[in-house]
């Protein structure tokens, strides 16, 4: 997997204990945007990364006829989601 550390819209499932689960995504390379549906989460864990409570997710999809895995980062202190690797 190639780090690339982009924003991006996410929309996700939040428990009542507030952990979230990512649905779907867009990430915007170059001029155009990508909607990428989360078909399957295969990890879920913890991190703390420079001082930041992080969620990390790998998750896998069809991109483009090609099942990928990734890597998805959710900011607690921020709420802000990151496309880590790809």
């Amino acid at each position: 997997m190639k780090v690339v550390a982009k924003p991006i819209d996410m929309i996700a499932i939040f428990t009542k204990e507030g952990i979230p689960t990512p649905v779907r995504f867009k990430y915007y390379e170059d001029d155009s945007a990508t909607v990428i549906k989360v078909d399957r989460v295969m990890i879920r864990e913890t991190e703390k990364f420079a001082g930041n409570n992080m969620f990390v997710f790998r998750c896998q999809s069809l991109i483009g006829d090609i099942q990928k895995v990734y890597e998805l980062k959710y900011e607690l202190a921020t709420c802000k989601w990151i496309l880590f690797k790809i």
